[in-house]
């Protein structure tokens, strides 16, 4: 009989195994009768604390069958998320409100971003807010935007606008013109996601606009972008990007350019080379030299 009276979040070892394995029957069971009651929170917090088994495949049981629970278990995972005193259980927590992705979810996910000292608990909390979707997205500007947020921090939402990707657009568009050169970078980042999964016109050519910004971190991402892209529209303006003043953009020119290996390239990586005077950049040009003249034999 599994034990019913709990305190929640302060004995990790509340379940034995078998305790655990009979609750996740008897809740499986009821659901798939349709007969499950989830206005019962001390069962719900049951299968919470459940999340800080010792087996794998447990835990991942566990969350998938909170998953099907749905919204009646988000205030549960919301406060084993925020006080949990075992990082297991704030992962796993964190991981099953993606599964459920309520939008809800969004400022306790964001405090544990902030907050919490487990980098897991971290990962898997932005890896949820990537998983809202659009609903995310203000907030996860607001973090590039802000002075306040260390550098981690502004990665892993700049990581989570690039996943959502598409979703994202009419906001992407708009943070375009941010003061911001993070947030911008972050933007561009997030556009060549949408270029890649939906190939139209307009999403390269912001790209290719990009590569004139006034920061050198959105022209490096933007050049990065569009060599991965492959995309061969922009060969004119990335040549041109290797005689500007700043040596890394200089770089990322180069090396968008080894990239779409378009053998028109050549002649201005040969001429750039033998003006460079940056021996990073050098390097960077005879191995893209290098690269396309291999695909020529």
């Amino acid at each position: 009989m599994v034990n019913s009276d709990i305190q929640f979040g302060r004995n990790p070892a509340l379940l034995t195994e078998a305790e655990t394995d009979d609750l996740l029957q008897q809740v499986s069971d009821q659901i798939a009768q349709n007969t499950f009651d989830p206005n019962h929170p001390q069962r719900l917090r049951q299968l919470v604390e459940c999340l800080g088994d010792a087996r794998g495949m447990t835990r991942l049981r566990v969350a998938e069958t909170l998953g099907q629970i749905g919204q009646p278990a988000i205030p549960c995972l919301q406060e084993a998320l925020s006080h949990h005193v075992n990082p297991v259980v704030r992962r796993a927590a964190a991981k099953t409100l993606t599964l459920i992705a309520d939008p809800n979810s969004i400022p306790t996910l964001l405090q544990a971003l902030f907050n919490d000292e487990d980098t897991v608990v971290k990962g898997s909390s932005v890896a949820a807010l990537a998983r809202m979707g659009a609903a995310a997205v203000p907030e996860l500007l607001d973090i590039l935007e802000s002075p306040d947020h260390p550098s981690g921090t502004k990665g892993h939402a700049a990581w989570a606008l690039a996943f959502i990707g598409a979703d994202a657009q009419k906001y992407l568009y708009q943070a375009l013109a941010s003061d911001s050169s993070e947030v911008r970078a972050a933007v561009v980042g997030a556009i060549a996601k949408v270029a890649y999964e939906q190939p139209e016109a307009g999403g390269f050519e912001i790209l290719i606009n990009a590569l004139d910004d006034s920061a050198e971190i959105v022209r490096c991402e933007a050049a990065a972008a569009l060599g991965n892209l492959g995309h061969r529209p922009a060969l004119p303006k990335l040549v041109e990007l290797l005689r500007h003043p700043d040596w890394e953009t200089r770089k990322s020119a180069a090396l968008a350019l080894m990239k779409i290996g378009d053998v028109q390239a050549l002649a201005p990586l040969k001429t750039t080379r033998d003006q460079e005077s940056e021996t990073a950049v050098q390097k960077v040009i005879e191995l893209a030299i290098t690269q396309i003249e291999k695909h020529l034999t």
